[in-house]
């Protein structure tokens, strides 16, 4: 890994890793990493290439090629495009991401996914958001965050998400597909979700964006004297 400073932001979805760590990456003008929307590109490229749900060694040799480049639009709202095509939608839909976290546990996605992780940390610095980004991807970050939010706080946020997007959602079943990935993203047996012992937990059920943010931020510049 280079020397730039890495910042991890680790916890389970809807607890906004995503909007926080881009805004952190926007306001600092350093690199993000949404390690989330690499395995959810593996899921779709293995869908893409006809591979069965259960093809370990087909999703690994997706995962060794992917041709991957995020973006934001004018508006500041995430783009991602795999092999030339933008495919920012479908990466969010609830079904992607229920299969990137079945493939997530095969050890030999992880492996493939790990190095192309790692060489996001360059100057001038890098804001990881995954699942263990601080417990396995980047274990002497300068500041290892984990955010969390209550399960029924997580689904409302993620309801609101897909409404706003023109999607039809189920509250009571969002909630049940959070609890179901919760679980086995807790107890895979390679690189489970949890929060590092040295991780600086952060609970954001009654917490705006902006507050995190700010919080974050200031821990940021007592880690790291560069950004102002």
């Amino acid at each position: 890994m280079s020397g730039s400073p890495v910042i991890a932001i680790d916890g389970p979805g809807g607890a906004g890793k995503g909007t926080v760590s881009r805004r952190l990456a926007s306001q600092l003008g350093w690199n993000l990493l949404d390690s989330g929307a690499l395995y959810r590109l593996v899921a779709l490229a293995g869908q893409r290439a006809g591979l069965a749900a259960d093809d370990v060694s087909g999703h690994a040799r997706v995962a060794r090629s992917l041709q991957v480049r995020f973006g934001q639009d004018e508006g500041g709202r995430e783009q991602v495009w795999l092999d030339g095509r933008e495919v920012t939608a479908e990466l969010r839909l609830e079904a992607t991401g229920a299969a990137a976290s079945r493939v997530a546990a095969w050890p030999d996605v992880r492996s493939a996914i790990l190095e192309m992780q790692r060489h996001f940390a360059r100057a001038p610095g890098l804001v990881a958001d995954g699942r263990d980004m601080g417990t396995v991807v980047f274990p002497k970050a300068d500041l290892k965050v984990f955010l969390t939010a209550s399960p029924d706080e997580r689904a409302r946020r993620r309801h609101k998400q897909l409404k706003e997007k023109g999607l039809s959602a189920n509250l009571a079943a969002l909630s049940r597909e959070i609890a179901e990935r919760d679980l086995r993203d807790a107890t895979r047996a390679v690189a489970p979700m949890v929060a590092a012992d040295d991780a600086v937990v952060v609970d954001t059920t009654d917490l705006g964006i902006d507050e995190v943010v700010s919080r974050l931020l200031a821990m940021i510049r007592e880690r790291c004297p560069g950004p102002r």
